[in-house]
């Protein structure tokens, strides 16, 4: 846990370098599925200035199916077990209980959930921990969620959810410091309500708890620019920047770099007005 003290989720942003030890992952074809791959990948990013590194063995993509819970195990805590050893704050993107268990002893200090904390025990085994979960929202299941989203209002109705699974986690005890928010961009949800989430992300900020946003490379940078998966660097670094701009802590991103150098400059110029005020 001593990695996590060099964060104060309050500040940043912060960069997390997204690291799929899967061989379906939507963004990079497969590439980081053994163990030797996803160490190349993380020492890469690591130089290229990641503040967190987040290790998934599940894809989460639109159609994609589960695995077991034995083969999640193990792609992911070898992963975990040997990066814990750096010295930068690991996150472990899973919904499984046992996952978690295994994550945390292996040395993960924040649990990222899709599901947030809705599995039975997954409340439990992280608040005798002293992880960090982030609860995102996800309307349906991975398998079928981009088939027919709907909202009446997607602003307040992800936030009424994500509220709620705060509530729940902290009557479980989680304390708030220990919480983070993602409004699940493509988490079912069309362009339209990706769009109207993230123009309206700093309603999230009156809820207290850091917010996490992902929206690298996804389908609703596609829809937008009409770039396939491998030419959306810079509509995600766009993305990422006016979710700053919005009050987002964390970007959740594969481009590393570029994300860091566009902040780098945002924060220049930010610094530079309030040097002149």
């Amino acid at each position: 846990m001593n990695q996590l003290q060099q964060l104060k989720l309050t500040d940043g942003p912060y960069v997390m370098g997204i690291i799929n030890v899967t061989p379906d992952s939507f963004s990079d074809h497969g590439l980081y599925a053994t163990t030797d791959k996803a160490l190349e990948l993380a020492e890469r990013l690591i130089q290229e200035g990641a503040d967190i590194l987040d290790i998934g063995g599940e894809s989460t993509r639109p159609g994609s199916l589960g695995v077991s819970l034995e083969e999640e195990l193990r792609r992911v805590i070898p992963v975990v077990e040997i990066l814990s050893q750096k010295n930068i704050p690991i996150s472990v993107d899973t919904s499984k209980p046992e996952v978690m268990q295994a994550a945390i002893s292996a040395g993960a200090s924040i649990i990222n959930d899709v599901n947030a904390l809705q599995a039975p025990g997954a409340i439990e085994i992280v608040a005798k921990s002293k992880a960090i979960i982030c609860l995102m929202h996800m309307q349906g299941k991975p398998r079928s969620m981009q088939e027919s989203p709907h909202y009446v209002d997607v602003v307040s109705e992800v936030k009424s959810f994500l509220q709620h699974r705060i509530d729940i986690a902290v009557s479980g005890g989680i304390p708030y410091h220990r919480l983070i928010i993602d409004p699940g961009f493509g988490f079912g949800k069309t362009l339209k309500h990706n769009l109207e989430l993230l123009r309206n992300l700093d309603q999230f900020v009156q809820m207290n708890v850091p917010i996490l946003a992902g929206l690298s490379r996804k389908s609703m940078l596609g829809a937008i620019t009409g770039n396939d998966v491998d030419n959306r660097v810079h509509a995600s670094v766009a993305a990422a920047l006016f979710a700053v701009t919005k009050g987002a802590k964390i970007l959740r991103v594969h481009d590393v770099k570029a994300t860091k150098d566009a902040i780098m400059v945002h924060n220049a110029l930010i610094t530079r007005n309030n040097e002149g005020n």
